[in-house]
């Protein structure tokens, strides 16, 4: 019986939008793409789907897998099998020293968004043998990867036509305040937010101690901070809310956005969701808030809720992949 998987390449990507990041994050970055199954022996060209990795992850995370927790290759295999078209699935790297960059521009991060809209998509055009343009491109992503496929597609809907969010960051009230609390105290333990923060990059084991500093990174930069540029959303003594603050966060949670990025959704052949009725950040709230908005908006989408929690549902991403690659084939 002949072998129907794809196979990984692991290009090695130069991003210009990434050099001189404040961090000294790498501007190189390694990129898995899975060719599929029939790329070596046709001459025809395939559609893209661009997956994007969760908080604290690269890359490469994606193409390691066993059968309980399949690789995104084995999940894309998996979609074929079950029917899908052939795609080209690019694994985007998106990683900070802090655990990741929600795929967003930003001064206390770099320009992650226009390293993947502006470089890394014509590179996959002029390097692999895709059909370009939004009708065949697609993005799909999971955990703060699933926010990340949300963002773009709704930011950049000259770009993507289908979208996937399996778990995404979203109802920023419920996913993230409740981190706050904890994250308080270890600033205080360390002192100060810096403090902390230095020692937090002097740990030999890390952990996601960091995740709202990472999360202010992404929203609430601010240039005038050094020197890791950003500003907290609540009074680091109360953990009172900061309303101006905050409301740069909220600003770009999916829940907020749907509306305004309304004709971006409208125009998407597929928004596919879903989420774990047992999440520990309470996404499926969020999951449950944005289809209620998206169908009070009248946008056609599938929410999908299931009998699991956050972590390793590997296992569904074959349901996105599937629908999206139909869409973008």
């Amino acid at each position: 019986m002949p072998d129907r998987s794809g196979r990984v390449v692991l290009d090695r990507f130069d991003s210009v939008a990434l050099r001189g990041n404040p961090h000294g994050d790498p501007a190189v970055r390694t990129i898995p793409v899975y060719l599929p199954p029939s790329y070596d022996t046709s001459r025809g060209r395939y559609p893209v789907i661009y997956w994007c990795h969760g908080f604290a992850q690269t890359a490469l995370w994606g193409v390691n897998g066993s059968p309980g927790i399949p690789s995104l290759a084995m999940c894309m295999d998996r979609a074929i099998a079950d029917g899908a078209p052939e795609a080209i699935l690019v694994m985007i790297d998106a990683f900070t020293r802090f655990g990741g960059s929600l795929y967003l521009n930003s001064f206390a991060n770099g320009r992650y968004e226009d390293y993947i809209v502006d470089e890394l998509i014509p590179y996959i055009d002029g390097t692999y043998r895709t059909r370009p343009g939004r009708e065949h491109r697609a993005i799909d992503g999971k955990s703060s990867g699933g926010f990340g496929a949300l963002a773009l597609a709704m930011r950049h809907p000259a770009c993507f036509c289908a979208v996937g969010s399996h778990s995404g960051d979203m109802h920023f009230e419920a996913a993230y305040r409740p981190l706050f609390w904890e994250f308080l105290n270890q600033v205080h333990r360390a002192g100060s937010v810096d403090r902390f923060l230095d020692n937090y990059l002097a740990l030999p084991k890390r952990y996601d101690g960091a995740y709202i500093a990472a999360l202010a990174m992404c929203f609430s930069p601010n240039p005038d901070r050094p020197p890791y540029y950003f500003d907290l959303p609540m009074d680091i003594v109360t953990g009172e809310l900061l309303p101006e603050v905050w409301a740069r966060w909220t600003a770009l949670d999916p829940v907020t956005m749907a509306e305004p990025c309304a004709d971006a959704l409208r125009s998407m052949r597929v928004i596919y969701l879903d989420c774990g009725n047992r999440d520990q950040y309470y996404l499926h709230f969020g999951a449950r808030l944005l289809s209620r908005r998206l169908t009070h908006l009248g946008i056609a989408h599938e929410y999908h809720e299931y009998d699991d929690d956050h972590l390793y549902v590997n296992y569904r991403y074959p349901e996105s992949l599937r629908r999206i690659a139909a869409a973008i084939a």
